[in-house]
């Protein structure tokens, strides 16, 4: 499929972006820089700037910022929380600061790096005088207040804020109505505000509302408030509330969500936490729609890791593009897995999530299960794999004949009242719908990755040069290769179809193929080459040369005999070395150069010392790295004072040269 031509030109356009940045490649930590916003109606608002230590201050990116992520840089420049994160368009051949895609808001130092040109400008909003730190999202956690007199942080007392004041410090954050309202214990050094809060909930900020002073915080907790996620998600024009087209609730304004970014794609993984909001099953399938309507836009990286939508929500001022459209799976989930086709098994029944017992299935159940969610065949059921949950045990015995396409097609025979034994809630893990590989090279552990999906294998695309080490080894991992030891971006100036893969869910999950890209229109030329630890394979060792009979588990060898120990291993690599080992009392350590992949030890005068295990490694260098195998089966030999039915045995090919 063609490229869309606003995408081709953000190719374009990020590749001289890119090459300029690249060519300066100067990474910089936040330690070593300032940030301000500049032309606000605070320090707290207004367009992002950062300076380096040489003194210049240049403009932020716009790409790649989301609440969240914003909200490191207002607590760097000690305001209150991020309410709202804008990229503007302006196209601008300048200095300027660019956040890599893959940033997480946890690694804010490390994530800067120098462009020669700027897109959209970062406009960001703080709050001034209030925060709620320590939750699980922006909108959640201890709240703080900043007064005017002292410019220092301190929480409120618990009892010191009611409920209409709760609502006005909700809508100075940008968040939702107040959800819960509690007590939080403090230590000695985070003494509360003794400060009363008498607000009548329509005023705009809490240091608006009237105020009262108090000797003691008699409660001895502080104020954890809770406020409701503002924005919300739904699906629209489709068969059920668990089809159809992506629309984003921000602002209080519906509007398409955008899926144009070629350096945050959408993933089946990031789409799973829009279909768990909605309480829907897994998602299945995604698939993008042009429209000509102003968009909302989301980072799918920054969903990976909440599910709290404000806190992943960008505003994205274009007009035209491509829209997200999502399918869900109906009435069967698979939850608290390692990828999305693996987890406790839970069915949807009469608006509620039960969990199923393991012998209230078999292989056709199981079958239709991962075929509904999109998956390959059965591999594993096994009950408590995943834990016991807290669902209530559905009541249903399924009877499929492992044809129907989903489990509430399937004839069901009611258990009322039935309950699982500890142990027994189904543990399912479907195989992956596509495959991962490195080719290329002459061992399955190294070479250019691709990836099948959606039936076909391309290579995957590192157009931004995102595959660092850490991702390699999410790939050698899956292919069990050990780790890798070097991954590089490799570019043969021709373009072909690729897979774009998310790099942050790749590090995030170990279901490489929940983290491929969902648009299948991009042409690159760009490819990763992964060299993996476990790159060689296991040698051989046998006893070729020698007087000797085979005894128990390893051979007796003639007593004064000489004999031949041979290591070889399966061609892959030219040259090399072998080192035999021994665990006998005078243990060996012995290397030789590798000839024709083999290697051939002759020991002489066989005594009582011998005795004992033998093992071979494989030792080469490629790839700019030195490679060793793991050690080869053990091959056991022990002393013969006298030798019955013995064969004088030379050269590797005779029947006495043995596989251990």
């Amino acid at each position: 499929m063609r490229l869309d031509m606003d995408i081709t030109l953000l190719i374009i356009s990020m590749s001289f972006w890119m090459q300029g940045l690249l060519a300066e490649k100067n990474n910089t930590s936040v330690e070593s820089v300032h940030f301000r916003l500049v032309g606000g109606a605070s320090h707290c608002h207004g367009d992002l700037e950062m300076k380096r230590q040489d003194g210049n201050w240049n403009p932020v990116e716009g790409l790649n910022w989301y609440r969240k992520l914003g909200n490191r840089v207002c607590a760097e420049l000690d305001c209150g929380s991020a309410v709202s994160v804008r990229d503007r368009n302006q196209y601008l051949v300048i200095d300027s600061w660019w956040i890599r895609p893959e940033c997480h808001e946890s690694e804010l130092r490390d994530c800067f790096e120098s462009s020669s040109s700027l897109f959209s400008s970062l406009e960001l909003s703080c709050s001034d005088s209030v925060r709620l730190v320590h939750g699980s999202s922006l909108c959640s956690g201890r709240l703080e207040v900043r007064s005017n007199q002292s410019r220092s942080w301190s929480s409120v007392c618990e009892g010191h804020l009611d409920l209409l004041g709760a609502q006005v410090v909700c809508r100075e954050l940008g968040c939702g109505a107040p959800g819960l309202l509690q007590g939080a214990h403090y230590g000695a050094a985070e003494a509360p505000v003794v400060q009363t809060f008498q607000c009548e909930g329509h005023e705009s900020a809490l240091l608006d509302c009237g105020s009262s002073g108090s000797q003691i915080c008699s409660s001895g907790t502080a104020v954890d408030l809770t406020c409701t996620d503002p924005d919300d998600v739904r699906l629209v024009g489709g068969a059920s509330r668990c089809n159809g087209t992506v629309q984003l609730k921000h602002h209080g304004e519906w509007r398409y969500m955008d899926n144009s970014y070629v350096t945050d794609p959408w993933t089946l993984k990031a789409a799973d936490v829009i279909c768990h909001r909605l309480d829907c099953g897994s998602a299945v399938s995604v698939r993008e729609s042009r429209v000509s309507f102003r968009r909302w836009s989301i980072s799918p990286t920054c969903l990976l890791s909440t599910s709290t939508l404000t806190d992943c929500v960008k505003t994205d001022p274009r007009t035209g593009g491509t829209t997200l459209s999502l399918t869900c799976s109906d009435s069967v989930r698979l939850v608290h897995g390692s990828s999305r086709c693996s987890g406790r098994l839970e069915v949807r029944s009469d608006q509620s999530w039960s969990s199923v017992c393991e012998e209230d299935l078999d292989l056709n159940d199981t079958q239709v299960v991962c075929r509904e969610l999109g998956c390959g065949p059965p591999g594993l059921l096994q009950g408590g794999l995943y834990g016991e949950g807290e669902a209530p045990v559905w009541t249903s015995e399924l009877q499929c004949e492992g044809n129907e396409s989903a489990v509430l097609d399937c004839r069901r025979s009611s258990s009322a009242g039935k309950t699982c034994s500890p142990g027994t809630a189904a543990g399912l893990t479907c195989s992956d719908p596509g495959g991962v590989r490195l080719v290329g090279q002459p061992s399955r552990c190294a070479g250019t990755l691709e990836m099948q999906h959606q039936g076909q294998w391309r290579p995957v695309g590192d157009h931004f040069k995102l595959w660092d080490l850490k991702s390699g080894s999410a790939v050698c991992q899956h292919l069990d290769c050990g780790s890798a030891v070097s991954v590089n971006t490799t570019d043969d100036s021709t373009d072909r179809p690729v897979w774009l893969v998310s790099v942050p869910c790749v590090k995030l999950t170990s279901g490489l193929m929940d983290c491929v890209g969902l648009d299948d229109s991009y042409n690159l030329s760009s490819a990763v080459d992964v060299v993996c630890s476990d790159l060689l394979p296991q040698p051989n060792i046998s006893l070729s040369d020698g007087v000797f009979e085979v005894y128990q588990q390893g051979f007796r060898v003639l007593v004064g005999s000489d004999f031949t120990i041979s290591c070889f291993v399966q061609p892959q690599y030219p040259g090399g070395s072998f080192q035999l080992i021994s665990d006998t009392k005078k243990p060996l350590n012995l290397t030789l150069p590798a000839v024709n992949h083999s290697a051939h030890f002759l020991l002489s005068a066989m005594g009582y010392a011998h005795r004992g295990n033998y093992t071979c490694v494989y030792h080469v260098d490629v790839y700019n790295h030195s490679f060793s195998s793991s050690q080869s089966p053990a091959l056991y030999l022990t002393v013969g004072d006298s030798v019955t039915n013995l064969n004088h045995l030379g050269g590797a090919d005779r029947p006495g040269s043995a596989h251990i």
